[in-house]
């Protein structure tokens, strides 16, 4: 991932958790790589729109998740981190 993608990716995760939930939707949105869908999936989960999140897992390559928001967060942010 390009660092510029990381970054943006990063930043997205960092609104999220600090209640910016649109913010964070803009920067994911039009990114259309494998590490902004898996974010977008987890926007769409803390939205609740499970249909919606669903299908940008299926774009992330990633398996639906189910447990805590927060956790599941932190572990997107750690992996994007490591992969910057």
């Amino acid at each position: 991932m390009a660092s510029v993608e990381a970054s943006s990716v990063l930043k997205a995760l960092s609104l999220a958790a600090s209640g910016d939930w649109d913010g964070a939707h803009t920067l994911v949105q039009d990114d259309s790589s494998s590490e902004a869908a898996w974010v977008h999936a987890h926007l769409h989960r803390v939205e609740g729109d499970r249909a919606n999140a669903r299908y940008w897992y299926g774009r992330a390559g990633r398996p639906e998740a189910s447990g805590d928001l927060e956790a599941e967060r932190r572990q997107i942010e750690q992996a994007l981190a490591g992969s910057g």
